[in-house]
């Protein structure tokens, strides 16, 4: 049984996790915008939903990417500033084309998950790497 149970399967997949942020700061984006009138509120979750359902889907492999670009402390916090930069830029750009009221509110928290998530992969990375590349 080299696949895990059913339930191991599911939480694995890469559709659950996209499916997951979809939802999950979809919903951020309705409540960050709820003092809007209701089309506006639900707009900025499909907009943040779709979002973080692509950076899901893509953070990682930018972050494996770009940490074997870099050595040294950099390698500590390059990563994960360069894809926080470019996710920032991303979100604030995209919500403010589609006329999300409450830009700031409703990309802080997904900001925050995959900044962390971004410098959590990115620090076991790094650690993998061992002796090759050593602090100093």
């Amino acid at each position: 049984m080299s696949g895990g149970t059913a339930f191991d399967r599911i939480a694995r997949s890469t559709v659950t996790h996209v499916l997951f942020a979809f939802l999950a700061m979809g919903g951020w984006a309705v409540f960050a915008n709820r003092a809007h009138p209701l089309p506006k509120a639900l707009l900025a979750g499909l907009v943040q939903g779709a979002l973080s359902a692509c950076l899901t889907l893509f953070l990682k492999t930018v972050v494996e990417h770009l940490s074997k670009r870099f050595s040294g402390v950099p390698a500590l916090w390059a990563p994960p500033l360069i894809a926080c930069t470019a996710s920032a830029a991303a979100l604030v750009a995209i919500h403010a084309m589609s006329g999300t009221p409450e830009i700031l509110k409703t990309v802080a928290l997904p900001l925050t998950v995959s900044t962390s998530y971004a410098a959590i992969y990115n620090y076991s990375l790094y650690r993998k790497r061992g002796s090759n590349d050593a602090i100093g």
